[in-house]
């Protein structure tokens, strides 16, 4: 299939440069790892020499289970990413088994640095929107302190206050005054417009997770419009729609391993549109 321009455009980068950044992951040590402990056999592991991934946008795609959160947050850990949500990648207890894989996988960079390097989760965004609603809290808190301290409307007064309402507005202008009043998909997607920036690298685990199919053509209008600024993404996700971004390589992942695939050959794709076309087929056997 012949490429379209954007396409053309899209592989070269930003100013033509080359693309992606981050070129490949591999395994430390020359044989891959044998210990057998979680997550090193996962079946998708065992038959891992080398990921290879040669487009801006690469999908992880597969049934639940297969590995690809697991690799996913692993190369989050191994590129050194900043988490979106509330906890410190480091830190997040739900990442252990992704720091042991961490230890013993390579990334492979071009000659090209990423501007940011960002892991995303969907519930990451819920976690971040109370960090700012409480911040949100405290700043207001603080500058009525600052008045009952000083009420004679000194010049400490002043500057102390002003500096906290200062800051206060600028949350409230980035993120809106109630960021908690709106629904988790609007907020999702304000919060990853707000954090991407042309020219970073983005691992988004399973990002249509708080999503409707409309907010989902958004998302896909969005991680177009960044990789076309010249970012590298890559998602794990189940959604059809995602996949069938243009230009995006799919990595299938099962017990045989790690594979391209082709969007028409996606398992989620093929049952989505049969579902749809006959849904009484499937629904008369519940």
């Amino acid at each position: 299939m012949t490429p379209t321009k954007r396409q053309e455009r899209r592989a070269a980068g930003p100013g033509g440069a080359s693309a992606p950044f981050l070129r490949a992951v591999r395994w430390r040590r020359s044989m891959r790892s044998e210990r057998s402990d979680f997550p090193f056999a996962l079946p998708v592991l065992r038959e891992l020499d080398q990921l290879a991934l040669n487009r801006p946008i690469t999908f992880f795609v597969g049934e639940n289970g297969s590995g690809k959160s697991t690799l996913l947050e692993a190369i989050a850990l191994l590129c050194g990413c900043v988490a979106m949500g509330s906890d410190d990648l480091e830190r997040d207890p739900t990442l252990e088994a992704a720091r042991c894989l961490r230890a013993e996988l390579v990334a492979v960079f071009g000659s090209l640095r990423p501007r940011t390097k960002t892991f995303f989760r969907a519930e990451d965004a819920f976690g971040f929107t109370k960090r700012v609603v409480r911040e949100q809290a405290y700043l207001a808190e603080l500058e009525r302190e600052f008045r009952d301290r000083y009420p004679d409307g000194s010049l400490a007064q002043q500057l102390a206050a002003g500096a906290a309402r200062g800051q206060r507005s600028a949350f409230d202008g980035r993120y809106g005054e109630q960021p908690d009043a709106r629904s988790h998909g609007e907020s999702f997607l304000d919060l990853l417009g707000q954090r991407l920036v042309a020219g970073g690298l983005y691992l988004l685990d399973e990002p249509e997770t708080p999503l409707s199919p409309i907010r989902v053509l958004a998302l896909l209008r969005l991680l177009s419009q960044q990789a076309d600024a010249g970012s590298q993404f890559l998602i794990a996700t189940h959604s059809p729609i995602l996949m069938a971004l243009p230009g995006a390589e799919l990595l299938h992942f099962d017990d045989g391993g790690i594979r391209p695939v082709a969007w028409e050959e996606v398992e989620h794709v093929a049952l989505t549109r049969s579902f749809l076309q006959c849904p009484e087929r499937y629904l008369r056997r519940l």
